[in-house]
């Protein structure tokens, strides 16, 4: 694995990966022409919205290269964009390469690349070179504007392309992206992760923390509001660390200032916190803005001071309540979601009662709950007085009912209130409903023409559902 120290200038890197893009262009028409029928194209992405981002930028060259982008695996050029934060996402990778290698012997056009967190990992890598050889690509999270060269390299080559960065300041400006919705966007602000809680892979994967520089974000951010996009979600593994790797060091808050100048977006999320960095400033930001949604996402992960100190995640359990009472003074209303872990090594009863305490205190509206796995690679994996099955099981179907029990408690008061509605897509379960986004981050179904999608309108709550609402559009 290499390590990528020298920042080489954006604007260069992007000429080059743009002249790497349309030399294939050339070469796909060609092959297209060759099989009579356009080139076709799939990425499953697994794991965060980092990925997911990672993901539209993939398909961005995709596209401008001359592929076409299509829902099965059945394509001629097929991209896993993989997650290993817990290691079955890597049996399940694994699983369905051994589909994918059926694929490629009935097509013999077929191109299978791997990139994304897992290719970080040095035994992926050799189990891959050894028992998955039909893979061409391998790249990993720090040089995916790559991928067009990696792609030439491949043609060029006829043997499997591994390209794996251990580390990069580097970060490529203005390469191709496709959103999935035109009227919403993920935004990266920031890239790695330097709080190596105990449990976490992240850091190891994603590298150290490194901040864009403000004024490609913002120029980012109005152009994707001038192609339709009213808002926009900003992305970093802790957002609340943003700026302190540039040469001007500016905060987050700084940042949300700055954004929120911008005129026709109309809506400002971002994920994730890390709590022991949530600053004053940030909540008066909050506060003030007329633009940033109704919900705060704040990881505590567990509600004992003891099990957090093992962690690694530098707060306590009274420090983490204090800052949710300055957060809930500040914006009465807000919607406040977390993640928990069940199960984490050494926790006991009375361990996990402080985290129901915890979770009856800051009274949550969602809670992302998970059951602990060992991950390994992180120190947590290591740790004696691994928890028994059974009484993880026990503890996370309690914290679950729990969880339930107060997200309805919450919901239940906006019943019959009007809310202004993103209108996001037509139902999936219901395709004579359309889905919106509450600014509290809830969902609404509701009955409306297809022609709403993308735009903010106000919806009354007619039904609480615990989780989401059924309500009528009021046009």
């Amino acid at each position: 694995m290499k390590r990528q120290d020298e920042v080489i200038a954006g604007s260069s890197e992007t000429l080059r990966q743009l002249n790497y893009i349309e030399n294939l262009k050339k070469h796909y028409i060609d092959k297209a022409s060759e099989i009579g029928r356009p080139l076709t194209a799939h990425i499953a992405t697994f794991g965060c919205q980092m990925n997911a981002r990672d993901s539209e930028k993939i398909a961005g060259i995709l596209e401008q290269i001359g592929y076409t982008m299509i829902d099965s695996e059945d394509a001629d050029f097929v991209v896993y964009n993989t997650c290993t934060v817990r290691e079955n996402a890597n049996l399940k990778v694994y699983g369905r390469l051994g589909y994918l290698s059926k694929l490629k012997k009935k097509n013999p056009n077929m191109m299978i690349a791997l990139c994304g967190c897992m290719m970080q990992e040095d035994a992926v890598v050799e189990k891959i070179k050894k028992s998955y050889r039909f893979v061409d690509i391998i790249f990993g999270t720090h040089n995916i504007f790559k991928l067009a060269e990696l792609i030439q390299a491949r043609i060029e080559s006829k043997g499997m392309i591994i390209d794996i960065w251990e580390g990069t300041k580097e970060i490529v400006e203005d390469l191709p992206s496709e959103r999935k919705f035109k009227f919403k966007a993920g935004v990266n602000i920031m890239y790695g992760c330097n709080n190596f809680c105990s449990y976490c892979i992240v850091p190891y994967v994603r590298g150290r923390e490194r901040s864009r520089d403000s004024k490609d974000i913002i120029k980012e951010i109005k152009e994707l509001v001038a192609d339709g996009v009213v808002e926009i979600m900003l992305l970093g593994q802790n957002v609340n660390s943003y700026g302190k790797t540039l040469e001007t060091p500016m905060s987050f808050s700084e940042l949300l200032q700055e954004i929120e100048q911008i005129e026709g977006l109309e809506r400002i999320r971002f994920m994730t916190s890390h709590p022991k960095d949530l600053s004053d400033s940030l909540i008066e930001v909050m506060k003030n803005s007329k633009k940033i949604c109704n919900h705060l996402h704040l990881p505590v992960q567990a509600g004992s001071s003891r099990i957090l100190k093992i962690m690694n995640r530098k707060y306590t359990k009274e420090q983490y309540l204090e800052l949710v009472e300055k957060i809930k003074a500040a914006v009465p209303n807000i919607s406040l979601t977390t993640d928990l872990i069940v199960g984490f090594p050494g926790e006991t009863e009375e361990d996990f009662l402080e985290t129901l305490d915890v979770v009856r205190k800051v009274r949550y509206t969602a809670a992302y709950t998970f059951i602990y796995s060992k991950r390994t690679g992180t120190p947590a994996a290591n740790m004696e007085e691994q928890v028994p099955e059974e009484i993880i099981k026990d503890r996370f179907n309690r914290l679950l009912k729990e969880i339930q029990k107060i997200s309805s408690e919450l919901s239940e008061p906006d019943t019959g209130s009007i809310q202004k509605v993103l209108v996001e897509e037509i139902n999936g379960q219901d395709n004579s409903l359309l889905t919106g986004r509450l600014s509290n981050n809830l969902l609404v179904h509701f009955k409306g023409d297809p022609s709403l999608i993308g735009k903010i309108i106000d919806v009354r709550l007619d039904t609480c559902k615990g989780f989401y609402y059924l309500g009528e559009a009021i046009l």
